[in-house]
């Protein structure tokens, strides 16, 4: 018996004392659980943004050893690249049709990696990346990606050339007067 209480008043007072650790023990066991959970997040993420990474890394190395199939494996049935040029805005098939001539002898193009950015969690992420090209300098690749049937896949990818502002006005009335032609 507690001092100064009677023991149905003690039995009361264990009742609640029991609810209480009870209380707590949900407590701690909901937060481990959420630490768990959140340490699978952070191994699915890292595993993710390994996975992605390779499928840009081998799409980049299909173009440059002119890997048709392989290359256009990794992207969605309908996705869209948009080009350097205005006009380039193609759906998969028609970019296939472009590419197949380019890539008939066994080379593409050749884009290297310089550095890459991620955002993005669950089954769509999306990057930037700058590459370089010997005829073009600094490029940027810019896309989606969505994990499909347990793969990822690109689903929009546009490559932009990057012009430094030193320039940008030389190389816009350059443009201008391209496309009055």
């Amino acid at each position: 018996m507690i001092i100064g209480l009677d023991s149905n008043h003690c039995d009361v007072f264990m009742k609640n004392i029991r609810k209480i650790a009870n209380l707590i023990a949900c407590l701690l066991l909901i937060s481990c659980l959420n630490v768990y959970s959140s340490s699978e997040d952070l191994v699915a993420f890292d595993d993710s943004h390994i996975l992605i990474d390779a499928l840009l890394n081998g799409l980049h190395r299909d173009a440059h050893e002119g890997n048709f199939k392989t290359y256009f494996a990794r992207f969605s049935s309908d996705a869209v690249f948009l080009g350097t040029d205005k006009n380039e805005r193609w759906s998969i098939e028609e970019f296939k049709g472009y590419a197949k001539p380019v890539f008939a002898d066994g080379h593409g193009w050749t884009y290297t990696l310089v550095e890459r950015n991620w955002e993005g969690v669950g089954d769509t992420r999306w990057f930037d990346e700058i590459l370089f090209n010997e005829k073009l300098g600094h490029c940027r690749g810019t896309g989606v990606v969505h994990l499909i049937n347990g793969e990822w896949k690109i689903a929009h990818y546009a490559l932009t050339m990057l012009v430094p502002n030193e320039v940008a006005l030389k190389i816009g009335s350059q443009t201008i007067e391209a496309e009055k032609k």
